[in-house]
């Protein structure tokens, strides 16, 4: 995995970007609103490392409400799917939103991490978009189609070719499947594993890709125009739902609290469901 681009801002930062939707964020550092709330500055600052898209823009949604309950939100940006669990465990944040429930899990069995689900917020449909090819039906034999290479989302992909009759898993594979599982592939498809953030960037070289629906938003793909999604009623909603995670033992710190009953608001569900169009999905 290539090194990651890490951007540290204010919600301020973020939330200018988002003017078009009259979101508003808070300054950085502790105001004396916030000093009166918890004692301390230190005590008043949520810092969260998150994807730029969707999580950062859903977090700055938030900032205004966090700042009416005495807490400044520090959102800390990252483009890769690691750093932000490893600044996690070592302290540096006191959340991240990034990542679905089953690659944290992954995650803290491979690594030996102590992060938990504070609260789940959103899901967002894994797509297979088209590359030099349009549709299911005019993939030619040995055609290529390019899939996350990190665990969870692979095999999150290769069920969706599944799903879409394009090939067979093992039986009992699941959520762990890689190409080995790959038990029938009548088009003799060609598998290329590509790090997640890099899709987007590879679609017009493959005939298709499967795409998590933060990159192809980052993108510019909309859900809309996939050739394939998953649904959002069914299993992979579940074991795909984006969380707040913490480090264990701070997910019942008046901070995180805050955080989480900001984000399980009726007024980010709105945000999501108004910005998104279908993207993303509120879980809550």
């Amino acid at each position: 995995m290539k090194h990651s681009i890490v951007k540290k801002l204010g919600v301020v930062a973020v939330a200018g970007a988002l003017a078009a939707f009259g979101l508003a964020g808070c300054t950085s550092g502790g105001g004396s609103s916030a000093s009166s709330a918890a004692g301390t500055t230190e005590d008043t600052v949520i810092t969260v490392g998150a994807s730029p898209t969707p999580h950062a823009q859903i977090l700055a949604a938030v900032s205004d409400q966090l700042a009416e309950d005495g807490y400044t939100l520090n959102v800390v940006e990252y483009n890769d799917y690691v750093l932000p669990n490893t600044a996690l465990e070592s302290g540096e944040l006191d959340a991240n939103y990034f990542q679905h429930i089953t690659y944290l899990n992954d995650f803290n069995a491979e690594n030996g991490t102590h992060l938990v689900d504070a609260a789940g917020i959103h899901f967002e449909p894994f797509g297979l978009y088209a590359g030099k090819t349009a549709s299911i039906d005019a993939l030619a034999d040995g055609a290529t189609i390019a899939v996350p290479n990190d665990t969870t989302n692979e095999a999150r992909a290769l069920l969706l070719l599944e799903q879409e009759g394009l090939i067979k898993l093992k039986e009992g594979a699941g959520l762990s499947a890689t190409v080995v599982d790959i038990a029938e592939n009548p088009k003799n498809l060609n598998i290329q594993e590509v790090e997640a953030a890099q899709l987007p960037r590879v679609l017009n070289d493959v005939d298709m890709a499967a795409i998590n629906g933060n990159y192809a938003l980052e993108a510019g793909l909309s859900v809309a125009d996939a050739i394939a999604t998953e649904s959002d009623e069914g299993e992979a909603a579940k074991a795909y739902m984006n969380v707040i995670a913490v480090k264990e033992g701070t997910e019942d710190s008046d901070k995180i609290k805050a955080l989480v009953k900001a984000l399980q608001s009726d007024a980010v569900k709105a945000y999501i469901d108004d910005t998104y169009n279908g993207a993303v999905v509120a879980l809550f």
